[in-house]
């Protein structure tokens, strides 16, 4: 039976796009480099800040300056944290029916602890989040089932019951692996080039109010064979 929902956090419980695309302009004009569009940074937030500042500054890892290139901007993001970010259309009422249903919901996120937790609290979500699993606190972050089940025992339920929502394949994969339903969220981050088609999650859904309807029919589903 239906138990709890998990949410992957950047892209599927919160458009952050806009607080890396401010650091990442002033950024980019302080080096004298042209703007980039924001649907290239978009692609790229799922693969954190390196992937955003190689697709903007055209840099690859090891190359000189890229390492203090990183501390700047994550730095820049500790201090403007949550500035533009925002959940995404449908999500406040998604979490408000949650809780009206006595289901409980959590993150499982790829985003460190120290940004996480004050991001959360930021959008007034810290007290209503029952669960919230960053790579620091595991020893195997997504796609590895270890966050996933982490977050089931933290909320007491069985991963059977729980359905993971997420923007990137490593969310699916690490769902499925935890023995969860998974739902793709395709209004999300989704890699240049990606086909969620190929994921093979459990469902997909457009925008976050269309999760709703999913939820509660797979509820009276579920009611109807006992």
């Amino acid at each position: 039976m239906l138990n709890s929902v998990l949410f992957d956090l950047d892209g599927t419980l919160l458009d952050t796009v806009d607080d890396f695309m401010g650091i990442i302009e002033a950024m980019l004009r302080e080096h004298g480099r042209p703007e980039i569009d924001t649907s290239l940074v978009r692609s790229q937030v799922s693969d954190g800040s390196v992937g955003m500042l190689c697709t903007a500054f055209a840099m690859r890892p090891d190359e000189d300056g890229f390492d203090a290139l990183r501390d700047d901007f994550l730095q820049r993001y500790a201090r403007q944290l949550g500035g533009q970010t925002r959940p995404f259309p449908g999500i406040s009422e998604l979490l408000d029916w949650l809780d009206d249903e006595g289901l409980p919901w959590g993150v499982v996120t790829n985003k460190m602890s120290r940004f996480s937790i004050p991001l959360i609290d930021a959008m007034g979500l810290g007290e209503r989040c029952r669960t919230l699993v960053c790579p620091d606190q595991v020893t195997h972050g997504k796609p590895h089932a270890e966050p996933v089940l982490k977050a089931c025992a933290e909320l007491g339920v069985d991963p059977r019951g729980c359905v993971f929502v997420g923007d990137h394949l490593r969310d699916i994969q690490a769902g499925k692996a935890a023995g969860t339903a998974t739902v793709a969220a395709l209004y999300g981050y989704i890699p240049a080039g990606d086909d969620p088609a190929t994921w093979n999650a459990t469902h997909s859904i457009k925008n976050a109010a269309a999760l709703r309807p999913w939820l509660e029919a797979r509820r009276a589903e579920e009611r109807s064979h006992v």
